[in-house]
């Protein structure tokens, strides 16, 4: 059983600058296929942005998504790891603070992501929730 966020997170995130359109990161999550993108401005971590995000915050209150920019729809009070955190530590956060993603960094800069999915993955492959993040996506 993996011990730290490093043995199961996914590294090289997908990462925008917050100027970047919402449409722009929308074709990017699903040419990407995709949930979330770190929002980063010079290599320093900024803030997330889901898909929830996309639909919540900005398409369901009007938002014209080819002139709102990513900085207006991204959570920016985001709870970090680093990839040498216990993975016990990573659930914990995520529990504590109710959140499915965790970005992974070192020194302020992004080098991976850590979801649910990876932890079900690593801690109960046989579970749903495991069954359901090795599927195939929907088309």
């Amino acid at each position: 059983m993996a011990q730290h966020v490093r043995d199961i997170m996914t590294g090289g995130p997908v990462t925008v600058e917050p100027q970047t359109s919402l449409t722009a990161v929308a074709r990017l999550m699903r040419d990407e296929n995709i949930g979330a993108v770190l929002v980063a401005d010079h290599d320093e971590l900024r803030g997330l942005v889901s898909d929830r995000d996309l639909v919540v915050r900005a398409l369901a209150e009007g938002w014209d998504p080819e002139r709102t920019t990513v900085a207006g729809a991204c959570s920016d009070d985001l709870v970090t790891v680093t990839p040498d955190d216990d993975l016990d530590r990573a659930v914990g956060l995520m529990r504590e603070h109710a959140v499915r993603r965790l970005p992974v960094v070192e020194g302020g800069h992004p080098v991976g992501m850590v979801a649910l999915a990876d932890l079900a993955m690593e801690r109960d492959p046989e579970s749903a929730l495991g069954d359901i993040s090795v599927a195939r996506p929907n088309q």
